[in-house]
C-alpha cells in the first residue's frame, strides 16, 4: 500500500511538472517571433542609432538601432556581421509638425507619429544557418506578428541585401 501511495505521489508530481512545462512554452510563443523565437530584447530603445530611414509607401519615419556589437562591426566596417549582433528598427507614422512648420512658415516638417512596428534581427550563425544566420522578429504593440509575415523576411533580405550580409541599412556616422 505504502508503494502504491509513493507511486501516486510520484505520478502527480510528473504530472505538475510536465504541465508547468507546457504552460511555459505555451507562454514563451506568446512573446517570441513565429519560426525564429526571436523575442524584444530588454533595453533596447538604448542602443545607437544606426541611421534613420524614410518609407514612403508606407508612409513611415523608422529609426534603424544596433546592439554594441552592432556598432563596433558598423564602425569598422566587418562584414559579415559577427554572432551576437542584433539590430532593431523603430517605425512610426510620420504626421506634420505643426509648432516646426508654423516658424518654417510652410507646411514641410515631419515628426513621428503612431508607432507602427518594432522588427529585429538577431545574428547567430549556428541557430539561423539556413537564414543567412539571421533571425528576424516583427512586433506590433510588443506583441509578435504571424508566422505568415515572417516567412517574408528572409526572401525579401536574401533578393535585395545579400551582398551587405542581408542587411539592408548602412550606417550614417
Amino acid at each position: 500500500m505504502k508503494s502504491l501511495s509513493h507511486f501516486g505521489f510520484a505520478s502527480a508530481t510528473a504530472l505538475c511538472v510536465i504541465a508547468s512545462m507546457a504552460f511555459s512554452a505555451a507562454y514563451a510563443d506568446e512573446t517570441a517571433s513565429p519560426i525564429y523565437g526571436v523575442t524584444i530584447p530588454v533595453g533596447y530603445r538604448q542602443w545607437e542609432l544606426i541611421a534613420p530611414s524614410h518609407e514612403a509607401l508606407l508612409d513611415e519615419l523608422r529609426g534603424i538601432l544596433g546592439n554594441p556589437v552592432a556598432m563596433k562591426a558598423y564602425r569598422k566596417g566587418t562584414l559579415p556581421f559577427p554572432d551576437g549582433t542584433i539590430l532593431a528598427k523603430v517605425a512610426w507614422k510620420h504626421v506634420p509638425s505643426a509648432e516646426d512648420n508654423g516658424a518654417l512658415g510652410q507646411f514641410q516638417a515631419f515628426v513621428p507619429g503612431h508607432p507602427t512596428t518594432v522588427q529585429f534581427m538577431v545574428k547567430d550563425s549556428k541557430k539561423y544557418a539556413t537564414t543567412g544566420g539571421w533571425g528576424f522578429g516583427r512586433f506590433i504593440d510588443g506583441k509578435p506578428v504571424d508566422e505568415a509575415q515572417h516567412k517574408t523576411c528572409f526572401p525579401c533580405h536574401e533578393a535585395h541585401a545579400k551582398v551587405h550580409d542581408y542587411v539592408f541599412t548602412r550606417y550614417a556616422p
